[in-house]
């Protein structure tokens, strides 16, 4: 890959190839990565801040640091997962005292009420989409942070428990407990919630 790619080649290299053109000199290749991530991995910062402004610039912040540590960038490292741990360590350095998930802007918000409360709810009840993702949004504040954070790479990134573990850099075990109980607290969560709500109808 020592000559310039063009464009239409660019299109389809997987990312690591990309990088690669990248640290070759090719600025096109970032823009092509950029492309293929912004919109994930903004929702990610979104979901777990107050403010669209924050989520911003925690996200600039993030492409800044891909930019400065693309030299030390290894091709045989996936690079979501690169990409995902430097997100993810930018998140840990974030104040940890404010209240995440209480202003949730995402389309993609009715996907994530379906996949949390899908066990133990019949259809009726799953039907009740907006109710339901009022109770989402006040469960997910409650989390503790380390199960949101995976919850989040989870349900945003679509990454799998071994994927979680290389980013957050515990065992596949450790990652698999957090996610269990995130999805069962969430569930109680709600539950507890629309059992309030029907108590005082």
């Amino acid at each position: 890959m020592q000559n310039e790619v063009t464009e239409h080649q660019l299109e389809s290299l997987d990312d690591e190839e990309l990088m690669a053109c990248y640290q070759q000199g090719q600025p096109a290749a970032f823009d092509m990565l950029y492309h293929r991530h912004k919109g994930p991995l903004y929702r990610y910062f979104l979901r777990q801040c107050r403010e669209k402004s924050l989520a911003e610039d925690l996200y600039q912040d993030v492409w800044s640091r891909v930019i400065k540590a693309s030299e030390g960038y290894q091709p045989s490292a996936k690079f979501t997962t690169w990409l995902y741990r430097i997100a993810y360590n930018r998140m840990v350095d974030h104040s940890r005292t404010l209240k995440t998930a209480n202003k949730f802007n995402s389309p993609a918000q009715e996907d994530m009420v379906e996949t949390v409360i899908a066990e133990g709810q019949d259809p009726q009840q799953q039907s009740e989409q907006a109710q339901q993702l009022g109770y989402l949004k006040l469960c997910l504040s409650l989390l503790p942070p380390k199960q949101l954070d995976v919850f989040m790479l989870k349900e945003e990134g679509g990454f799998s428990a071994a994927m979680i573990a290389e980013i957050v850099e515990v065992s596949q075990e450790a990652i698999k407990s957090r996610l269990r109980y995130s999805y069962q607290k969430l569930r109680e969560c709600i539950a507890g919630k629309m059992q309030e709500a029907a108590d005082e109808r």
